[in-house]
């Protein structure tokens, strides 16, 4: 089973990865249309002469020097248009780093839209000009010969890239809205912690330092590789942990950054006690199988990175260079959604144990406190000195504290408010304006 899900989670990143690429489905198309164009001359010969004349009104009708200018016109306008496509693609990249983040450019090029359009372009241009080799002029020696069918499917495609450009057009230019873009980051981050904080696991919840606060015992495991953790197969660690009769924690949560030789984990006996050197190799050598590490954080586990993305925006909006309060305004909205969706969730590390109960791996997981302090650190930081993004920075935590029921985020929402009052009583914003948000504060959501 560990095995199992090892190799799952190690498919999953590597499709991830390639959603990410611009090359991969255009590479298919072009293998495919080059084969076809191969195949379907030969089609072409067996049914020249029993093609019904009903059928043959509907196929190309010209002679090889008609069908050869018009394969060769459509491979070359393919080959300008793909080339358009590329600049308006690398334009569109270049605008989405410069003027929000280059943490989202991941999500313009997971696009699929953009994706397929490239893919229909070259695999019109492969086509084009493998149909054009089957071309053949007629001459003392050897009949003319048309591939009817083949050709009609090329100008077939032609028009269809046509009216997939003007679509693609209009899609481009609704991707590079702020809006589409935010949303767009909401969705997948969301998805994203769905997956992370599952309601039907009901975790088994602990303290962060409950069981390691002395640390006696625990011999660390390090990295042996550098880059992000992306993934973490707990089953298959909590396998390998019953096999060594250990105990492993987590120190490293999937989105932090792994230094090769330095410790991302820990692990002594279940029942306390330094392990020998024999078992504890061979565990460091399960654990680290376990892991999937690589250079650029993925949403397979990462349970911040939608959140950071969006924080990411938010503060680019508010620098000097790009002065955009209301993006930044939107990119709250949007975090403080993020946020309240995780109020009735359970979050924060929790144990995974064995079929006797017995505790066998600690899973560092961000907490809700965690991820609202990875928020404010940054949005009291830059959006304090905007009296818009201020004012929507304190309905944040005021929305917080609304979904919060239970209280579990009292003491949490009180440090936070305490230090938003302080960033407001030291803030540019006007007297009057300050004044109206620290009243906000002090009044608390305002239950019915």
């Amino acid at each position: 089973m560990g095995f199992t899900a090892r190799v799952r989670d190690r498919i999953t990143n590597r499709v991830d990865s390639l959603r990410s690429q611009l090359w991969p489905m255009p590479l298919v198309a072009i293998i495919l249309s080059v084969a076809l164009g191969q195949l379907l001359p030969y089609l072409d010969k067996e049914l020249d002469s029993r093609t019904a004349s009903e059928v043959t009104g509907w196929l190309f009708g010209g002679g090889p020097e008609a069908a050869n200018n018009l394969l060769q016109t459509i491979a070359g306008a393919m080959v300008t248009v793909t080339s358009l496509t590329f600049s308006l693609t690398m334009v569109t990249l270049q605008l989405a780093s410069s003027q929000f983040s280059p943490r989202v450019l991941r999500t313009f090029t997971r696009d699929r839209i953009v994706h397929n359009t490239l893919a229909l372009f070259l695999a019109t241009f492969a086509y084009s000009l493998t149909v054009l080799r089957s071309v053949r002029i007629a001459t003392d020696q050897a009949p003319g010969f048309v591939p009817r069918i083949s050709t009609t499917l090329a100008f077939v495609l032609a028009v269809a890239s046509v009216l997939t450009l003007v679509a693609f057009l209009s899609h481009l230019a609704r991707q590079i809205r702020v809006e589409s873009m935010l949303q767009t980051v909401f969705d997948e981050a969301e998805s994203t912690l769905k997956r992370v904080y599952e309601d039907t696991e009901n975790p088994d919840l602990v303290q962060p330092g409950a069981l390691t606060a002395n640390g006696q015992g625990f011999r660390p495991i390090e990295s042996r590789a550098s880059g992000f953790l992306l993934s973490v197969d707990y089953t298959a660690t909590n396998t390998a942990a019953l096999e060594a009769g250990a105990f492993v924690v987590f120190d490293s949560t999937p989105g932090d950054s792994l230094v090769r030789g330095v410790p991302f984990a820990r692990a002594r006996y279940s029942t306390g006690g330094e392990l020998g050197d024999e078992a504890f190799d061979a565990l460091c050598d399960a654990v680290s199988e376990c892991i999937i590490t690589g250079f650029e954080r993925t949403s397979v586990q990462d349970a911040t990175l939608g959140l950071q993305q969006l924080l990411d925006i938010a503060c680019k909006a508010l620098s000097p260079g790009i002065n955009d309060g209301t993006t930044a305004v939107h990119a709250i909205g949007h975090v403080s959604a993020l946020l309240c969706g995780l109020a009735e969730r359970p979050t924060g590390p929790y144990l995974v144990r064995d079929k006797t109960e017995t505790a066998r791996v600690l899973v560092l997981r961000p907490g809700l406190e965690d991820m609202l302090e990875l928020a404010m650190r940054q949005l009291l930081r830059y959006a304090m000195d905007d009296p818009r993004a201020a004012e929507r920075t304190v309905k944040l935590l005021l929305e917080l504290a609304w979904v919060d029921k239970a209280g579990k985020l009292a003491e949490p929402l009180a440090v936070q408010g305490e230090r938003a009052a302080q960033a407001l009583r030291h803030s540019p914003i006007s007297g009057a304006e300050a004044g109206k948000l620290l009243a906000m504060l002090d009044a608390g959501p305002q239950r019915a």
